[in-house]
Parts: C-alpha cells; structure tokens; sequence
C-alpha cells in the first residue's frame, strides 16, 4: 500500500470526523454521499482499521479513528499552511512597511534599497526610524528590525544581511607629514579620532596570519556621529577607526586611505529581523529579499 494512497481518504475522513455528518462532508468537499461512504470504507480496509461506528441516527469515531484523526488534521494544516504560503508568494505587495535601522548604516545602506523598493512596488509605503537606541519589533510595532551585532541574535527569526569589517583610515596628506606607519606598534605615537566612548582611549585589536596585537591608541577627537569622524579624518586631524562602508566613499574619491590595510580588524555582522508569528506579508519577504540581495552582493 502506497502512503499517498490515503490521502485523499485520510481528508474524506477528517472532513466527517468535524461535521459527524457523511451528508455535510460531501457538500463541503463537492462530493456526492456515496463517494463519501465508498472512500471512508476503502479507507478503513486499506488500514485494516475500524475508523468510525455509524447508526441511522449518528456517527461516531472510534479510539483508533480519533488518534487517527489527530495525525489527518495535522498533515491537512500543513496543507492549508502551503496553499497560504503560495497564495502570499503570489499577492501584490501593499500597505504600510515598518522598518527601524540603527542612524548611519540606515542611511547609507537600507535607505537605497528602500528607495528602489518603493518605486518598484508602487501601493507600498514606507515608515523608517533612524535610531541606536534598543527595540522591540513587536513593543514598539515595527514589522523589520536592521541590528548590527558582533554574535548571534537572539531573535528566532532573522536573516544575516552584510558583515561590517573596520578599519583605520587617515588623509593622505597626514600620511604624509608624519613618519611611515609600516607596523600596528607604530601607531601609539598618533592620534585617533574615535566614536565616543567613556574613555579617552582604546585597545584596537589587529590580526594576520597567526600574529594578533592589541594596540592602545589616544584619542584626540571624538564623537558620536561618523560623518563628523570622517570629516575630522579629511581634515586631518588625525587617524580614524570606522566601519568599511563609512569610509569607502570619502576612500573612493581619495579623500581617504586605509592604513595597514593587510591587517584585519573587528568584525561586526547585520542582520534584520522580522516577526515571530507565522504570516509574512507579501511586502515584508519581497524587502527582506531585496535587502539580501543588494547587501550580500549576489
């Protein structure tokens, strides 16, 4: 006997088991009465299994039926749960898309992929927080969360976006006013420009190959926005620690360049979370895709 075999009996079954009615399953499904009674016997023989007792005036399900039945509601859930699944896949996304990003990375990477997303999908609109402070998707009613994390979330449901890599940056010219920084240990005799923090120095962790320092450095200028570090480091004033993406357009047009380069340094992972309830409207998967794809480079 083949396990696909049942299943169409196995929803013939549970239908009757709900309604305890042969004549109320078969207007539900479509069916005619016979074809009712003639799959819940095949049913029961292929089973070799007495599945329900039935009289001129009732039906009723026997212990074997109603375990029975428990298993058939289930696979037909699962079934349901598909058929809602690619109905969505298939809906035109509309509404109101919540989404909070912490400040700079929002606006330098999720805010152009919005703007996409919304010219492409024009009965969508977008509200977008710009925050570093904590939140709470479902406290503070977002329907996506961008985090910047160095391990796991411990949301359940989430997907990576980008890794974060840092890295220290200083203008040319500065460069080339001071002496060749050739080695990590050269840098405590520069000053750093830093995001606030509540001391005015900093272990910077360096790694290649098997070679890790840890190297303390003084801060001369800090703050708690990046565009004025990276301004700070274009007018130099000294040497810069900041995330890839903040500096790479100030790198692009020459404004920056990296230092020690062949040194990895800390490494921070995006993600953005969505969620935990089982419904992903058409809007929410179609820009978690598009956020995955534009920030994983693919």
């Amino acid at each position: 006997m083949s396990d696909f075999e049942n299943l169409h009996g196995m929803i013939i079954f549970a239908k009757v088991v709900e309604t305890l009615s042969y004549t109320e399953a078969a207007k539900v499904l479509g069916l005619a009465k016979s074809s009712v009674s003639k799959e819940i016997s095949a049913l029961e023989v292929r089973l070799g299994a007495k599945l329900l007792t039935r009289t001129t005036r009732r039906i009723q399900v026997t212990e074997v039926g109603m375990t029975y039945y428990h298993y058939c509601y289930r696979i037909l859930h699962e079934v349901k749960s598909a058929d809602l699944f690619i109905r969505q896949f298939h809906e035109e996304p509309t509404g109101s898309l919540r989404v909070v990003a912490p400040v700079t990375f929002g606006c330098q990477c999720i805010v152009p992929v919005l703007n996409r997303f919304v010219a492409s999908n024009i009965h969508v609109s977008v509200d977008l927080d710009l925050t570093d402070r904590p939140v709470s998707l479902e406290d503070d009613n977002f329907d996506l969360a961008v985090v910047i994390k160095r391990e796991l979330p411990g949301h359940r449901n989430y997907r990576p976006l980008m890794d974060i890599t840092w890295g220290i940056y200083a203008a040319p010219d500065y460069l080339r006013q001071h002496a060749e920084i050739t080695s990590p240990d050269d840098l405590t005799r520069h000053d750093f420009i830093l995001f606030r923090g509540p001391a005015h120095t900093i272990s910077l962790p360096f790694r290649k190959e098997k070679q890790k320092k840890d190297i303390e450095v003084r801060s001369r200028f800090r703050a708690n926005n990046s565009i004025a570090l990276v301004n700070s480091a274009i007018a130099q004033t000294g040497i810069a620690y900041l995330p890839s993406y903040i500096a790479q357009e100030a790198v692009d047009e020459g404004k920056l360049v990296q230092v020690l380069p062949d040194w990895e340094m800390d490494i921070y992972k995006s993600y953005v979370l969505m969620k935990t309830d089982s419904y992903i409207s058409p809007r929410v998967r179609l820009f978690v895709e598009a956020l995955q794809k534009a920030l994983s480079g693919n």
